[in-house]
């Protein structure tokens, strides 16, 4: 009999095999015009953003007088400390020069200092010969060159600046120069080919906690003019800061955060959102502020919050970064100078080229700062012979963590994940009161909005086999696109029960997965379908700089921009899908669940809201979005698969208590680097919802089963569904 029983299996699978392929699940071929739907996702926030810029352009519009340009200078001034702050305490610098190197004209000071305690910054102070005391400085921010402040093209314009009469003070940004923190030792280099992974590595992990890496980028700065104040050579009063490209949104954030700063002409940076998500899509992690659009902001308000200080937009026609946006933020914040009669002290330059600084540029820049801060004199870019990297070498390694240690910004999160840790399970302790909050706070830091429209599925082929139908529709989504769907009925023993399925490779392998042969044998029903991202519906066009693993950071930092996610998206979309099997299927009396991969957070966000979903199964997922904001190595296909800020408020663990009572089965669970977790590790995470699920007493409706064999595994979901 089990002989019997095993053939049909195998036939049955192999008839499933070659329904493939025939393409019959080819959806594409079907239906042209939704070809586009991979783009969904990026498409979809893409458009809120939109909208909410719109908005922001309205609001901008009707200010005119000088009284109303300083009541929307106090409201951004105090929307951007909410979104980048608090800021720590100031402590001790404990800045030591390390060593000194003689130049024709001027001395380099090699600095370390920490600009919170342990975390070390290594900088370079340029003192001209001929400097006096209180002279006026430039603090120098480079961009994302893998040598830091080393770079040539950034020494040329500081040896400018220093043969110009300014004292310099340049800086190591984090993840460049010798601040490299998944530096790998035998390679000699980092981990992770460019400085943006460096950055946005890390910097998901910060925005799962609540804040953008932003933070830590100011507050290096911050702390750099603090050491520029203790120098006698700098005058207070005179102090400019510069940089291209990732420079230039450090010189952005300095001027707006610190008041000290007189003067500033952020390069080849200020843009607007609009055009950046028409072109590149937002760029790495620490350019990305917490909910930054939804909020209300734009780069112009970077400007606007430093007014009427004088300040140069320096800009190329060929930047990757909008000259469009460029110009239309200009002439924005243009209004606002003209406005507190100061519209002299704002000033635009560009040049016809790429991202790049060129001499017309730099030259405006010269002559900028020979103004503004008082230094007359030549603004003619000079051919400089300029020091070489390993003679500015600072450490004895050449690499903070290989000579020093210290913190890292990892280390620092993880301080505040521990505090988010803390508030969670104090909140937790009171059960009713908790879960009674939870559904509103997944709102706030998903996006999700149970779905007030249902529209009718498109009913879009049948497939008629000896075992089985299968039958497809196009289902509307939440955003303006469809969401494909393929319906599996058996013809024998058929029962009223039916299995929603997705799977994190999408529809195909959900189809070729032999679960789902088991079940169509044994009489279930299965819906299989893909979600924006997901399968058929993704991965989309936009990599970005921060394309890591494979994985677009910067389609998830599009998202969090506009206080949504892509997780809170495809859950209304599961929402939907549930709404079609009960109201256009009806003949199911029971709906299951059940994914694979890191979509299980999203089922489980869906769960979490829709109760006709009566058991739920979730197959090696990832339990806690806290392990990953803590792990030094977590898996980067994880991140689409995570909500920005989730954890001040929740976890998945808090989802799972909301389900209760209802049943769910969790099989092979993963850490947050995809290796199996191991049993104390779950029961850890899980302590809450168990706990939850025996007060209800219905502790045995909540399995977890870390199961090796595929066998096995369907085994053993074929068991609990029948229970």
């Amino acid at each position: 009999m089990k002989i019997i029983k095993l053939f049909f299996l195998i036939t049955f699978y192999l008839t499933l095999t070659n329904c493939f392929a025939q393409k019959e699940l080819d959806f594409f071929n079907y239906w042209q015009y939704y070809s586009d739907n991979e783009n969904a996702l990026y498409k979809h926030f893409s458009k809120i953003a939109f909208d909410q810029l719109e908005n922001r352009r309205l609001e901008v519009s009707q200010l005119t007088t000088k009284e109303d340009w300083l009541e929307r200078q106090s409201k951004v001034k105090n929307k951007l400390m909410e979104m980048i702050g608090p800021f720590p305490d100031k402590t001790p610098l404990n800045a030591r020069v390390v060593d000194v190197i003689k130049k024709e004209g001027y001395r380099i000071e090699k600095i370390i200092y920490q600009s919170r305690p342990g975390y070390y910054v290594t900088s370079a102070l340029y003192i001209p010969n001929k400097a006096k005391q209180k002279s006026p400085s430039i603090f120098y921010a480079c961009g994302h060159t893998v040598e830091g402040f080393r770079a040539g093209t950034y020494q040329h314009i500081i040896v400018n600046l220093v043969k110009k009469g300014f004292v310099v003070f340049t800086i190591d940004p984090m993840g460049q120069g010798e601040r490299f923190e998944y530096w790998d030792e035998k390679t000699g280099q980092s981990k992770f080919p460019i400085p943006d992974h460096e950055h946005s590595y890390p910097g998901a992990q910060c925005l799962l906690a609540g804040y953008s890496t932003g933070n830590n980028f100011i507050w290096d700065g911050i702390r750099g003019v603090d050491y520029m104040l203790t120098r006698k050579e700098i005058d207070p009063e005179r102090i400019g800061v510069t940089g291209r490209s990732g420079g230039g949104n450090v010189t952005a954030y300095l001027g707006a955060f610190d008041d000290r700063v007189l003067a500033t002409a952020p390069e080849c940076y200020i843009t607007s959102y609009e055009y950046i998500y028409k072109s590149i899509g937002p760029q790495c992690a620490e350019q990305n502020l917490y909910q930054m659009i939804s909020n209300g902001l734009d780069h112009a308000d970077f400007l606007v919050a430093r007014a009427p200080k004088p300040t140069m937009v320096i800009s190329t026609t060929r930047d990757f970064f909008s000259i469009q946006g460029t110009r239309d933020s200009f002439n924005e914040v243009k209004s606002m100078y003209t406005a507190l009669d100061k519209p002299e002290e704002l000033q635009m330059v560009e040049d016809d080229s790429i991202h790049k600084s060129t001499k017309k540029n730099r030259e405006a820049m010269y002559a900028f700062f020979q103004k503004t801060l008082n230094n007359p004199g030549s603004s003619e870019d000079l051919n400089v012979v300029v020091p070489s990297v390993k003679e500015l070498q600072i450490t004895q390694t050449g690499q903070i963590v290989s000579s020093i240690g210290g913190q890292s910004v990892l280390s620092l999160n993880q301080q505040i994940v521990d505090n988010h840790s803390k508030a969670l399970n104090t909140s937790r302790s009171n059960t009713k009161e908790h879960l009674g909050s939870l559904l509103e706070n997944v709102k706030k830091h998903s996006g999700f909005s149970y779905p007030e429209k249902f529209e009718a599925p498109v009913f879009s082929g049948r497939f008629n086999k000896p075992e089985y139908t299968l039958e497809k529709y196009l289902l509307a989504g939440s955003g303006e696109y469809q969401l494909p769907l393929v319906l599996i009925k058996p013809l024998k023993d058929s029962k009223d029960k039916l299995v929603m399925y997705v799977h994190t490779d999408g529809m195909k392998a959900a189809f070729n997965d032999e679960m789902t042969a088991k079940l169509i044998a044994s009489g279930y029903s299965i819906l299989i379908f893909d979600l924006p991202g997901v399968g058929s519906m993704g991965p989309g066009f936009l990599k970005g700089d921060s394309y890591i693993n494979n994985i677009s950071y910067n389609q998830w930092f599009a998202a969090g921009l506009t206080s949504n996610s892509a997780v809170g998206l495809r859950a209304e979309d599961i929402v939907r899908v549930a709404h079609f099997v009960k109201n256009d299927l009806k003949e199911y009396s029971s709906i299951s669940a059940m994914s694979v991969g890191p979509v299980s957070a999203d089922l489980l966000h869906a769960a979490a809201f829709e109760t006709s979903i009566e058991k739920i199964c979730i197959r090696e997922s990832f339990l806690s979005y806290s392990e990953i904001a803590s792990s030094k190595s977590y898996r980067s296909s994880f991140i689409p698969f995570t909500v920005a800020g989730a954890i001040e408020k929740y976890d998945l663990a808090d989802l799972l208590a909301k389900i209760s009572p209802r049943k769910v089965l969790i099989t092979n669970p993963v850490s947050a680097d995809g290796a199996t977790s191991s049993q104390p590790q779950n029961e850890l995470m899980l302590a809450f919802p168990k706990k939850v699920y025996e007060e209800n007493d219905k502790g045995g409706n909540l399995e977890v089963e870390i199961i090796i064999s595929k066998e096995e595994v369907t085994n053993k979901i074929f068991s609990w569904l029948n229970k």
